[in-house]
């Protein structure tokens, strides 16, 4: 007995030292953090409305739905984390069982629905954190080893794995402690027969069974066995607060608390990502205005060129990052051998945040960061933290952004980085400058003369009506034509153009453009950093179309859609702006157009290519597939990324009008995807990717034909007119 009261005396007194100590670094680390995230510019609209923000965060913390595409790692990590959370209490009672080893929470300990809680999730979190240390196992890559250092399949690759491993193991070896608690409790009920098969089964349903084999064992010994577990337990839970505590960049912990609120925080208050429109650029604090452009400061700064410069909300999304890597796993760039890894530039940022370097080889080995981070607040985050090559090889197709299961907001924080180099700096990949000086002069990414922007409608059987030649108000046809660059100037854009433009023909829609009045939508200019040309060339197109009067606009090109459409609201525009696929869905259902399939022996399998600024960023991924469904007569077949998985053609970002001189070119690598399915046809939305693809296919011996959904669309149309006898396909 005085061993049995010596050993318990002396895990009480650890326990107590333990606990004091990580008590006081985990207070000390979370001060910091606090310091730290704080320290950043004002995030404007990131605390409220408390109502939305609270249910979104709730419902996306419950649903787990940015696992979906994992659903094992999805099940394993949510039971994990009822696990923990389970725990919590548990821990305060076991403070209590190491003397008194009976004793049970307040209220809800006796309480037979809370032990079965207990003993389900602690079995189901061992399985799960043995599930997970499969996965990570499986997808390991060692950046030692030359022959593995560019291990695309492994999306832990320059993750800190032994943090991951170190806090699933403590979450491991506490859920033992419960099971063992439970075992020699349930061992304990057992030696009063009145409570044997009633309160040991009924409470301790998954160990009351393991308790049989210590039936034998006297009370004390069972008790102490009790209060060792709860010692175990307590030291264990303990020396995890402490290192996390002393470790603050150890987001993979740490995401614990702070992806709360990340997640709370979010950009889009509904819940959704932080895709479509590009964030404000923020200058004092408030959102850029070129038309208030005389009122700025001389000393105002544009974009982000320092780690003090990020508002609170970007340091709060590098602080939560746990290095899960699914925000690389789908990046085209860094899938085709680029240097940019979203996850590793969050990770170089959050480490310049703490003031360090990320410690190992693999940034300087990726040139995804840099070799010398001190002085980086002299020398600008480019090149000193972030790589240029990594920096402008972002597509900015969003979906590191979209899997990202904490809402890291990436494209956002890249486009800021651009925007430094761009306004502040003047330091930007050499193809941007025809870029910009094209857009400034012409209007255009090409350069060609305004004049020409309304040639694509030369030839057709009937007229286009143009605002303010034509017609005097837009409120006189169904909806304006947005025809964008692509669409009249790109040969291939051009007929896309008139394919659309005659199929709202035939459907009787009554729609105009805005002619030589049109000018590029900016697209290209914000998302590659230059804002202010981009805010030049948005509000000439929201005066002009202020004018006409215009409200409802249809646009074939993905990029124009979510410009015109989501980006110009900042402005003070607002406008309901259709996608072309989305229009002739809904007039082939309304049957104002009835396509015909083509003959069974003219039949050929198709897939469909989804443009990134239209199924990602715009969530339209069904309209396209049924207008193939209905012209074809056959399933689409997919590619291995599709729907909001895609992978992005590689124009978007300004990559248009960039050379890929790293790497695999991501057109081709997205072309490969479209040959493994055997089609023999790749359907696309945006001219953007038509041109890429067809680039991509242009190369090969042998490749699918690249088209857009409207060509196929008319094709079928013009199947029923000449045979209006045939019956349409249905829908």
């Amino acid at each position: 007995m005085k061993l049995l009261l010596f050993v318990v005396a002396i895990a009480v007194t650890v326990a107590v030292a333990v606990t004091l100590a990580a008590v006081a670094l985990f207070v000390r680390g979370a001060l910091t953090l606090y310091r730290r995230i704080a320290a950043g510019a004002p995030s404007p609209g990131r605390l409220g409305p408390v109502g939305p923000r609270l249910g979104a965060m709730i419902t996306e913390i419950l649903s787990h739905r940015r696992f979906s595409a994992r659903p094992l790692v999805r099940v394993a990590h949510w039971v994990v984390m009822v696990s923990f959370i389970l725990l919590v209490p548990t821990l305060a009672i076991a403070y209590v069982q190491v003397l008194a080893p009976d004793a049970e929470l307040p209220l809800v300990g006796g309480w037979v629905v809370w032990q079965w809680l207990l003993e389900l999730f602690s079995v189901g979190g061992l399985l799960a954190i043995v599930t997970l240390f499969v996965v990570r196992l499986r997808h390991r890559s060692d950046p030692d080893d030359a022959a593995a250092a560019r291990d695309w399949r492994s999306r832990f690759f320059g993750s800190t794995r032994w943090q991951a491993y170190f806090v699933e193991a403590v979450i491991a070896v506490v859920l033992v402690c419960v099971l063992v608690m439970h075992t020699l409790r349930s061992a304990a009920l057992a030696r009063y027969p009145e409570t044997a098969a009633d309160g040991g089964w009924a409470h301790y349903p998954l160990t009351f069974w393991a308790g049989q084999l210590f039936w034998n064992l006297s009370p004390a010994a069972l008790d102490a066995g009790i209060s060792t577990a709860a010692a175990l337990k307590i030291i264990t839970s303990m020396i995890w607060l402490g290192v996390v505590g002393y470790a603050t960049t150890m987001s993979v912990a740490w995401h614990r608390f702070l992806g709360v609120v990340n997640v709370y925080a979010r950009r889009e208050r509904d819940g959704r990502p932080a895709l479509g429109a590009a964030t404000p650029m923020l200058v004092d604090g408030k959102p850029f205005d070129i038309r208030d452009i005389d009122d700025l400061d001389e000393d105002a700064t544009f974009g982000i060129g320092s780690i003090d410069e990020f508002g609170w909300k970007g340091l709060l999304d590098f602080a939560s990052c746990t290095e899960c890597g699914r925000c690389q796993d789908l990046c085209p760039a860094w899938n085709t051998g680029k240097p940019l890894s979203p996850k590793l530039v969050t990770l170089a940022l959050r480490d310049q945040a703490a003031g360090g370097a990320h410690t190992g080889d693999v940034f300087a080995a990726l040139r995804s960061s840099g070799v010398q981070p001190a002085g980086a607040a002299e020398a600008g985050l480019v090149p000193t933290v972030i790589n240029p090559d990594a920096l402008w090889a972002c597509t900015t197709c969003g979906a590191c952004t979209d899997q990202c299961p904490v809402d890291i907001e990436h494209v956002d924080h890249l486009i800021n980085l651009r925007r430094h180099e761009v306004m502040v700096k003047s330091d930007f990949p050499e193809e941007f400058g025809s870029l910009y000086g094209n857009l400034d002069t012409k209007g255009n990414p090409w350069g060609l003369p305004p004049r020409q922007r309304f040639d694509w409608a030369k030839g057709l059987e009937f007229e286009v009506p143009v605002l303010g030649v034509d017609v005097t108000s837009a409120a006189e046809v169904d909806y304006v034509l947005w025809v964008g660059c692509s669409g009249a100037y790109d040969e291939k854009g051009k007929k896309t153009t008139r394919a659309f433009a005659e199929l709202l023909h035939l459907a009787g829609v009554r729609f105009a453009v805005l002619g030589e009045a049109e000018t590029c939508c900016g697209d290209s200019a914000r998302r590659t950093g230059n804002e202010a040309t981009y805010q030049g060339l948005a509000v000439q197109n929201i005066e002009t179309m202020a004018e006409f009067g215009v409200t409802k606009v249809v646009a074939s090109c993905a990029h124009c859609l979510n410009t015109v459409g989501r980006e110009y609201a900042q402005l003070g525009a607002s406008y309901t702006v259709e996608h072309h696929t989305q229009v002739l869905n809904r007039l082939i259902r309304e049957g104002r157009l009835n396509p015909v399939a083509p003959p069974e022996e003219e039949r050929v399998a198709i897939t469909y290519h989804d443009p990134c600024y239209l199924g990602r960023h715009n969530g339209e991924t069904s309209a396209p597939r049924e207008l193939l469904a209905a012209v074809a007569a056959a399933p689409v077949v997919e590619m291995e990324h599709h729907g909001t998985q895609s992978m992005c053609c590689g124009a978007g970002g300004g990559r248009m009008w960039a050379e890929e001189s790293l790497g695999t070119r991501i057109n081709a690598a997205r072309m490969d995807e479209a040959v493994a399915t055997g089609a023999a046809t790749v359907a696309t939305a945006c001219p953007f990717c038509s041109i890429m693809l067809g680039d991509a296919a242009a190369g090969r011996d042998a490749a699918p034909a690249v088209t857009d959904v409207a060509h196929l669309v008319l094709a079928g149309v013009k199947r029923g007119l000449d045979n209006p006898t045939q019956p349409k396909t249905e829908d």
